[in-house]
């Protein structure tokens, strides 16, 4: 019997994390200390603590090229942003999503009223920060490019030479300022391989990862965070709250029939995020069959986009009611994929 295309742990994702396959990009959507669910915080007074022991294990279980998208208000990320940026994640950009004049209807008292409306909540992306070991002790990309090539006592200009290019290695892979630019692979193992034929001798290689063997394209390739540019989306995310089909009403049981008349029925989860979004996050920063963590399911929409699109998720939940729902919108990807695959064969 084939296994399915994801792990769905019943608990806290702390008792999973260790069991799971490492990932490409972490979907994080937990506490917002707005008692949006049970067990999140009153306030953002603890809301750094409630984080924690997951960020912590994000920073022991991810590799050098795993990306984090953390979901939240503008304060409850504020107020996690310094651990995070403590525990080896870099701050990239902030996504907001601007859910429209809509979202105000019905959320009006005396303290509400005295200010501009919210409707908007926001995703940061981060990436895991890179540093690379050496003789000298760990470096940036940047400044390890560049220590390496004259840690070899070649001139700089002979860079270009290695690389075949006629000023492009020194104004791009080894220059210190901002205009700075990843080398590809490539341009990297032409770098270490000209260094180290040409180079002063080290019992360091040069451009070497572990000081045995010098970097190859492969390697150096797989340590920079995927990224897919989407012409035309920008880092504000207009679309109003959900309803209609997508929107999951009441609590779903698995050996229950589906509910065709859901319109009397409160939201089974108070903030559902849209798959619309998840899939622009997995389309930018993952490709089929690459690992993706949601550590606090809920209905599990990243996951279901993930498998929905090829990927491996691995997502955990606490509540009960929850990680039903989740696990019926997981198989139900599973039969669409596989509905799609058939259509397309015939």
């Amino acid at each position: 019997m084939n296994q399915p295309p994801y792990l769905l742990h019943r608990g806290d994702a702390l008792d999973a994390y260790q069991g799971w396959p490492t990932p490409t990009t972490i979907i994080s959507d937990g506490a917002y200390g707005i008692r949006g669910f049970h067990g999140d915080t009153v306030g953002t007074e603890r809301i750094a603590e409630w984080y924690q022991p997951h960020v912590e294990a994000w920073a022991r279980q991810s590799g050098p090229a795993t990306t984090l998208w953390f979901w939240n208000t503008e304060v409850g990320w504020a107020t996690v942003h310094p651990f995070l940026a403590i525990s080896g994640w870099d701050y990239v950009q902030a996504i907001t999503w601007d859910k429209g004049i809509r979202h105000i209807a019905g959320n009006v008292n005396s303290k509400t009223i005295r200010r501009f409306p919210v409707v908007s909540e926001i995703c940061v992306f981060y990436e895991r920060r890179f540093e690379i070991p050496g003789p000298d002790g760990r470096m940036s990309a940047q400044k390890w490019i560049r220590h390496e090539w004259e840690r070899s006592g070649l001139a700089l200009s002979l860079a270009n030479e290695a690389c075949g290019v006629r000023n492009a290695a020194t104004r791009k892979y080894l220059t210190k300022d901002w205009v700075w630019y990843w080398p590809p692979g490539e341009m990297i193992e032409r770098l270490a391989g000209y260094a180290n034929e040409h180079g002063t001798a080290s019992d360091w290689p040069y451009y070497s990862l572990d000081g045995r063997t010098q970097v190859t394209a492969k390697d150096w390739d797989a340590l920079r965070h995927k990224w897919r540019h989407a012409h035309g989306l920008t880092n504000v995310w207009r679309l109003a709250p959900l309803q209609g089909v997508e929107r999951i009403k009441g609590t779903m049981r698995r050996a229950a029939p589906r509910v065709h008349n859901p319109s009397s029925m409160s939201a089974a989860h108070l903030n559902q995020k849209p798959l619309e979004f998840m899939h622009r996050i997995l389309n930018a920063v993952t490709v089929p069959g690459d690992v993706v963590w949601e550590p606090f399911g809920g209905l599990a929409s990243a996951s279901v986009a993930a498998v929905q699109t090829g990927r491996y998720a691995c997502v955990a939940e606490v509540d009960h009611d929850f990680a039903e729902i989740a696990a019926q919108r997981l198989d139900d990807a599973i039969s669409g994929r596989d509905q799609e695959a058939d259509d397309t064969a015939a």
